[in-house]
């Protein structure tokens, strides 16, 4: 069985590296370009982990975070905040809203797919 992964991203080159790592990896992978893509994305696809940014357009990913675990339906959903903000308050900010796991940008993509891994595993 294949893992289906969700990245949500409002950057392009982003996007573009982390769907290239997750398909090589052989993850099924889907694609949001903002917060409110991805909520829909997450309750109608219900991928096994998802890459949220922290910052985007319409919706955070710090508050779809939020409405993720407050929907019963997805609310085990896998979610590892990747963001270019690593302050200690905007990793407690992550963790308190839910998310499994924190990564700053930019990361070793050794590191995030090890994390995805472990996540997945």
């Amino acid at each position: 069985m294949s893992f289906k992964v969700l990245i949500a991203d409002d950057e392009p080159n982003i996007v573009v590296s982390l769907e290239f790592m997750m398909k090589r990896e052989g993850y099924e992978v889907l694609v949001a370009r903002d917060g409110r893509q991805a909520l829909e994305a997450i309750r109608r696809e219900r991928p096994q982990l998802v890459l949220l940014d922290a910052m985007m357009p319409g919706m955070s990913g710090f508050d779809v975070c939020e409405a993720v675990r407050a929907d019963g339906a997805v609310r085990d959903t896998r979610i590892l905040m990747l963001t270019a903000k690593g302050r200690d308050t905007d990793v407690a900010r992550g963790v308190g809203v839910g998310a499994d796991a924190y990564m700053t940008k930019p990361f070793s993509t050794r590191d995030l797919m090890q994390k995805v891994r472990d996540m997945l595993a």
